[in-house]
């Protein structure tokens, strides 16, 4: 329905999609038509006047823009009896088309690399958003070495060795807290590799800000390019930090950051406020969504996580300490 979204190459354009997806889901979205109608603004005139629903109704409702059954239902990881957000997809061949575009758009063809995934725990569950995007590089990428890692650490560590001998070119993402086990036990130049860290210390660690764990990682693994990945289970976009600090978002999607303490009111460029995600290939469910994470949104467009707001749960993602 709204597939042109993946050839947006202007914030006119942007904008133009942003509306029409927003009609839309008044419409057809019966959690945000409510939520929209509730607070009264159901005509926004630019794409910085849509509400943005609270992430936090992901927990308690079914939140669908159509009448199809999902093919798909990601969940949220979460501790012991924890209430997880659940989202429900209802057309996965919209999520494949994000994932295949934004990857494209940032790292260039899926078959120039071997992808390597340390994720272990998010491999124990099921409906994991994160393991679903890295099976599908994995699968793209059609190199033998591409593939899982659990926790066979020492065998991670003899790949990544072997593809610098080859001069392979290796995209590694993993959980914070897996990556400082391999930095701390197995440490080795790797001028080939691109190291994407999704946060996550699951408990396991205590949390460490990303400044620090980048520098953990530059020193264990000298000529790497240290990179982040931003996403969660409720959206079908991510963003990347090649340079580890500053994320970029595809065409389809914009962050705004919003007063911690008058909601609807958007900041200017470069204030910490609360994060507003704009999705556009989420238009089956809610593209415009109110995050419980911090951070400032630069003048360019691009945007930092500065950690989470107080009170909010404990997630599996991009949970990071503030400074």
């Amino acid at each position: 329905m709204f597939d042109s979204i993946f050839h947006i190459n202007s914030i006119a354009q942007f904008e133009e999609k942003a509306l029409a997806i927003f009609h839309y889901q008044l419409e057809h979205n019966k959690v945000y038509g409510k939520y929209c109608q509730l607070l009264k603004r159901t005509n926004p005139q630019n794409f910085k006047e849509i509400p943005f629903l609270p992430i936090s109704f992901f927990k308690s409702h079914q939140v669908i823009s159509n009448s199809n059954s999902p093919e798909i239902t990601f969940t949220s990881s979460g501790t012991t009896g924890m209430v997880t957000s659940k989202h429900h997809v209802t057309n996965m061949s919209v999520y494949d088309s994000s994932l295949d575009n934004s990857f494209k758009q940032t790292y260039g063809r899926h078959e120039d690399y071997a992808i390597l995934a340390l994720l272990p725990h998010y491999l124990e569950r099921n409906g994991s958003s994160l393991v679903y995007m890295a099976q599908r590089w994995i699968e793209k990428s059609n190199h033998p070495s591409s593939g899982f890692y659990l926790n066979n650490i020492e065998e991670l560590a003899g790949i990544l060795e072997e593809l610098k001998k080859k001069n392979q070119k290796v995209i590694l993402i993993g959980v914070t807290f897996a990556l400082l086990q391999l930095a701390e036990q197995f440490p080795q130049e790797l001028p080939q590799t691109i190291i994407i860290e999704t946060g996550g210390m699951k408990g396991m660690r205590k949390e460490i800000i990303k400044q620090e764990l980048h520098e953990i990682l530059k020193s264990a693994f000298a000529k790497a390019s240290i990179q982040s990945e931003y996403g969660m289970t409720e959206l079908l976009s991510q963003a990347y930090a090649t340079d580890g600090i500053h994320f970029e978002t595809p065409s389809w999607m914009k962050v705004l950051s919003r007063d911690t303490n008058d909601p609807l009111t958007l900041l200017n460029n470069s204030k910490t406020g609360g994060l507003n995600i704009i999705d556009l290939a989420n238009y089956n469910s809610c593209s415009f969504i109110a995050t419980q994470d911090l951070g400032k949104v630069m003048p360019d467009g691009t945007f930092q996580v500065l950690g989470r707001f107080d009170q909010s749960d404990i997630r599996g993602c991009n949970l990071m300490a503030v400074e």
